[in-house]
């Protein structure tokens, strides 16, 4: 019973009451899979819009996609609409029915959410949510209950959520609001120097860095409260975080 009675308390004082957490490169790795659902989708547009695929490959598909970001800056941080628009002008511009580009995005979205987490997050992620709200941000457009980390997450907010983007802090306020913290309660893991760890904490939440490939920190940037190169130093920081509050009662 004492032990018990002590875990509530620690608890109770806990610095933080949220971690926010970035997905992709945080949690797991970005690149490959978009590079395979985007080859999953050419050969899906090679055999149901060939005219298209004769006259264009991934990369001036994305290259298309690039021009109508600068030009669509209002729909910029969708990038599912995005892509959906980009299939929409691409299968008219060969007659193809727009009916395609729904078919088009759900092989895309069906790879993309083909993640395979880094072998430390799933166990840190199960014991880090038992003693804080965790809620996944992020600019992509991966659904996480498509995901293995299904479940563990209180909310899971993209761009598309906040109506902008990170650097913008809409995603952390939101995040706050949802969860009734304050900035000063929230933790934010990222990778991306601008986009996680300057941003978040220009909102006043405690950022943290998770560098998994040894990478250098920006000059131009104050150096980040901690870098971490995994979830295991994260979880065992945020533990003796927990103890010194405890010794503190």
């Amino acid at each position: 019973m004492r032990f018990f009675a002590r875990a509530a308390t620690l608890m109770s004082t806990l610095r933080f009451r949220l971690i926010t957490l970035d997905l992709d490169e945080t949690l797991w790795p970005c690149m490959p899979v978009i590079q395979a659902a985007e080859e999953a989708l050419y050969a899906w547009l090679r055999m149901r819009a060939p005219r298209l695929a004769d006259a264009h490959d991934v990369a001036t598909m994305r290259e298309h996609r690039k021009r109508l970001m600068q030009d669509s800056p209002e729909i910029a941080h969708d990038l599912g609409q995005i892509r959906r628009r980009s299939l929409l002008s691409l299968l008219d511009a060969y007659a193809y029915p727009a009916a395609l580009a729904d078919e088009a995005l759900a092989c895309f979205m069906d790879h993309r959410n083909r993640v395979t987490p880094y072998e430390d997050v799933l166990p840190n992620l199960q014991r880090l949510a038992r003693r804080y709200a965790l809620v996944s941000v992020t600019n992509g457009n991966s659904n996480v209950s498509a995901t293995p980390l299904r479940g563990l997450f209180q909310h899971s907010l993209t761009a598309v959520d906040a109506g902008a983007a990170k650097p913008d802090p809409a995603i952390f306020k939101l995040a706050l609001a949802l969860t009734g913290c304050r900035a000063d309660e929230c933790l934010h893991l990222g990778d991306d120097p601008w986009l996680d760890v300057q941003a978040a904490r220009a909102l006043g939440l405690t950022a943290v860095w998770i560098n998994r490939d040894g990478r250098s920190w920006p000059d131009e940037l104050p150096a980040p409260t901690r870098t971490v190169t995994d979830l295991h130093e994260l979880t065992a920081w945020l533990d003796g975080e927990a103890e010194d509050d405890g010794d503190g009662l």
